[in-house]
């Protein structure tokens, strides 16, 4: 696109996005409402090492989607690239990690999938609104913005804890994992949260440029 014009994509835009917001709407109300019942019914700690969720009649549908779902999500950078807008570097990151750790792990049906899947629904809900909103030209809050990356941030701080914890409860053979998963999603999920903290920073504290982070 170096040498040619921007694309202005606004209604495609508005479609793409507004697509991916219902897709995680629906997937946050689903995943969460079975992840709800495990918390209820068995506590947190099975809601952690809990491995039903990738064979249950409703959430197995969503684990599969959800899984799926990250490939044609890369369709987000070809929209930054077609309208020439500026491409960070935790954008692409942060898209092709979790591309390559949800489809590792979806293989073993690893513990804390039902954490990590309905935290990511529920963000990209926030998140998909947000751009259809803006794609459709609507002025939204400066504060709605923040709202988003702070949950992105207490999303990695969530998935930090959750694998520290099923590495615990994998020494007593409660919770199925590998340490090769468990090591590389620390790593994911450390590497999101100093990006995620940084832009932040960037953004809202020092006052730089906006930047679309997800």
């Amino acid at each position: 696109m170096r040498e040619r014009q921007k694309l202005e994509l606004r209604k495609p835009l508005v479609l793409w996005s507004l697509s991916l917001a219902i897709f995680s709407i629906i997937g946050a109300v689903r995943t969460g409402s079975y992840m709800l019942h495990v918390l209820y019914n068995s506590g947190f700690k099975q809601s952690v090492c809990d491995q039903s969720f990738y064979r249950a009649p409703v959430s197995k549908f969503w684990a599969y989607a959800f899984v799926l779902s990250k490939a044609p999500e890369l369709g987000d950078t070809v929209f930054i690239i077609l309208r020439k807008q500026r491409l960070i570097f935790l954008h692409w990151y942060h898209h092709i990690t979790v591309l390559l750790y949800s489809w590792y792990s979806y293989k073993d049906q690893v513990a804390g999938g039902g954490w990590f899947m309905t935290m990511n629904f529920l963000v990209h809900s926030l998140m998909y609104s947000y751009y259809a909103a803006r794609a459709a030209g609507w002025r939204v809050p400066r504060q709605f913005a923040m709202l988003i990356t702070t949950t992105q941030i207490a999303q990695m701080v969530m998935g930090l804890a959750v694998s520290g914890l099923v590495y615990m409860w994998m020494q007593e053979g409660r919770c199925p994992s590998y340490l090769d998963n468990i090591v590389w999603g620390s790593l994911m999920y450390l590497s999101y949260l100093l990006l995620f903290a940084s832009f932040f920073y960037q953004s809202y504290l020092k006052g730089g440029k906006r930047a679309k982070a997800d």
